[in-house]
């Protein structure tokens, strides 16, 4: 259900800010609001609260928002709270963070290794996946998984590429156990 609502509100977003010729001023604007309320946890707790009124929410969200923010944000969050779907805000923004991304071209790849990659590692990653996607650029995030022993996992939306050795182990298990039980 989660997805859903995340779709529909973010497709909304989305529509509006190509309507207003304003995607990337909002996506911008969206990544900024985004990383204010993760960074402000007591917000989030008192908009969530059922003891608050939603007037009295609509109140606030004018109040803090309000010349801050852009119209269109601004209403957004509105009907976010009137609609009781401020629980879903974050995965709202991020489905449009996502598909702005994707209409101009960035990518956006996870890339999970068991040691760092060091800057040549990280390019030639980096050009594989600009070779093989139809993204212009892309956006790295590397992390460390000592767990995955070798290799490394990919993800780049939907799509996961493991080449791990965790990975490859535990393909080999599954099939030593098929043939015993077989």
């Amino acid at each position: 259900m989660a997805k859903l609502v995340s779709k529909t509100y973010g497709e909304a977003l989305f529509e509006l800010a190509h309507e207003e010729n304003k995607a990337s001023e909002m996506l911008e604007e969206i990544q900024s609001v985004r990383e204010i309320l993760g960074s402000n946890p007591e917000f989030r707790k008192m908009m969530l609260h059922p003891g608050i009124a939603k007037q009295d929410k609509l109140k606030i969200v004018d109040e803090v928002f309000s010349g801050r923010t852009s119209e269109e944000i601004t209403g957004f969050l509105r009907i976010v709270v009137d609609k009781e779907r401020f629980a879903d805000l974050d995965s709202i923004f991020q489905y449009f963070i996502d598909k702005e991304k994707a209409a101009q071209g960035i990518g956006v790849a996870y890339v999970n290794t068991p040691k760092p990659l060091d800057l040549e590692g990280r390019s030639k990653v980096r050009d594989k996946l600009l070779e093989t996607t139809d993204f212009n650029t892309l956006e790295m995030h590397y992390d460390v998984e000592p767990d995955l022993i070798g290799g490394m996992v990919i993800r780049i939306g939907d799509r996961v590429i493991d080449s791990s050795i965790k990975s490859r182990l535990n393909d080999l298990t599954k099939e030593l156990l098929e043939l015993q039980l077989g």
